[in-house]
């Protein structure tokens, strides 16, 4: 698992560069309050195209912007709407929190960030049960 937020990522890579925010959404087609929030952590690009938009830019690979982590939001999103979204980062968010020690080597960490995501998916569909049937999808 790659501890390195996608927001220290791009402030990382702009600093490095010695740009600004502007000119780094200029160039990427942005607004300059977008690229603010995804460097800010308040938000992330909606579209697969803005992490390659970016990656491009930054001349760094996809995967480096786009990471499991990301994939497991954006399904989450995909499935569950915006609050199985925002529960998705939370728990990203949290489990990053956790695993700041170092004590677990990556493969170790890996394998509980997956484990969690699974825990998380039956949860959800766990929870479909007790849904009253007017307000299931």
């Amino acid at each position: 698992m790659d501890l390195v937020k996608f927001c220290d990522k791009l402030l990382q890579l702009r600093r490095a560069r010695k740009l600004t925010q502007k000119e780094v959404a200029a160039a990427c087609g942005i607004t300059r309050q977008t690229y603010s929030g995804y460097e800010s952590g308040d938000r992330y690009p909606k579209k697969k195209e803005t992490y390659q938009l970016l990656a491009d830019f930054f001349d760094v690979s996809f995967a480096y912007l786009y990471t499991d982590d990301e994939m497991f939001i954006e399904a989450a999103g995909e499935q569950y709407g915006s609050r199985g979204m925002a529960q998705a980062r939370d728990l990203v968010s949290r489990l990053a929190g956790m695993f700041a020690g170092g004590e677990l080597s990556d493969q170790d960490r890996e394998a509980v960030m997956r484990s969690l995501e699974r825990a998380y998916w039956l949860a959800k569909e766990d929870n479909k049960k007790y849904t009253p049937k007017k307000y299931r999808k």
